[in-house]
């Protein structure tokens, strides 16, 4: 893969030979630097991934980056706003089909699914299933540029909460089947759904399995000195995080105990 290019200090155009992203302005604890909206194509015809929250400023900023170039199709990772919410104004915009999982966010005839293959201008864009952050999770695999789109399932920097419409059991799996995937397909290069661009794949995704984990165990050992709610196992596991993170903690905490509950 040639052409492999992180900005420093923002992933704002970070691309690879064939995808590029711009950075919607929607940065906050839970979004990191914002949602990362990645146009893949070559020519004349692109494909949008994830065109982000309804900032009008931010679709019409894709739109026009885009010039005289079709956008033949919106594909969405997963359905959560800050990665959705503006698909049908930016599908009116440029007259596109929005295709997802969950087919209360598509717009057209067509869904995604595991295995699906979506082409554009020659590149083919392969779907990877990959349940856990939400239960309509997908990666999108562009062996052109050997690079997964990950999503919310790896992020850039941190680790990604698990939502209440996710659970982990799902989500080991999927970093498994990612971690896998990324071994045999030899990839060069992880593109998120927020933060910068991963270009160890591997070692990001050994690092997210251990980080689970590790948490997992540290769970273990907090209700072994007497802890038992969420919050109180919070005190004890993040005790290092600054405690503005404490919330999203808690949904974490809940889906690790709802796992070890059904092992």
């Amino acid at each position: 893969m040639s052409g492999l290019h992180i900005p420093i200090g923002t992933p704002d155009g970070s691309r690879t030979e064939h995808a590029e992203n711009l950075l919607a302005p929607n940065p906050s604890i839970m979004t990191l630097d914002g949602t990362n909206t990645w146009v893949i194509g070559a020519g004349e015809e692109v494909v949008v991934v994830d065109p982000g929250p309804d900032d009008d400023r931010h679709l019409r900023r894709v739109r026009d980056h885009l010039a005289d170039r079709r956008v033949t199709q919106i594909l969405l990772t997963h359905g959560h706003f800050d990665h959705s919410g503006g698909a049908k104004s930016f599908a009116g915009m440029v007259n596109a089909p929005v295709r997802a999982l969950d087919p209360r966010h598509r717009l057209g005839d067509e869904g995604l699914a595991d295995g699906d293959v979506v082409t554009v201008a020659g590149l083919e864009i392969h779907v990877y299933g990959t349940p856990g952050h939400s239960f309509d999770s997908l990666c999108f695999w562009l062996p052109a540029d050997r690079a997964m789109l990950t999503g919310d399932t790896v992020l850039g920097r941190g680790t990604t909460i698990i939502a209440g419409d996710g659970g982990l059991a799902d989500y080991l799996r999927s970093l498994d089947r990612l971690r896998a995937a990324a071994e045999g397909l030899e990839a060069r290069a992880l593109l998120p759904g927020h933060g910068p661009v991963l270009p160890d794949p591997i070692g990001a995704l050994d690092g997210y399995i251990a980080h689970r984990r590790e948490r997992l165990d540290q769970i273990r050992a907090a209700q072994a000195q007497g802890a038992r709610t969420p919050r109180e196992i919070v005190r004890i596991v993040y005790a290092d995080v600054d405690k503005s993170l404490w919330a999203a903690a808690e949904i974490s905490v809940r889906a690790q105990l709802d796992y070890l509950e059904r092992l």
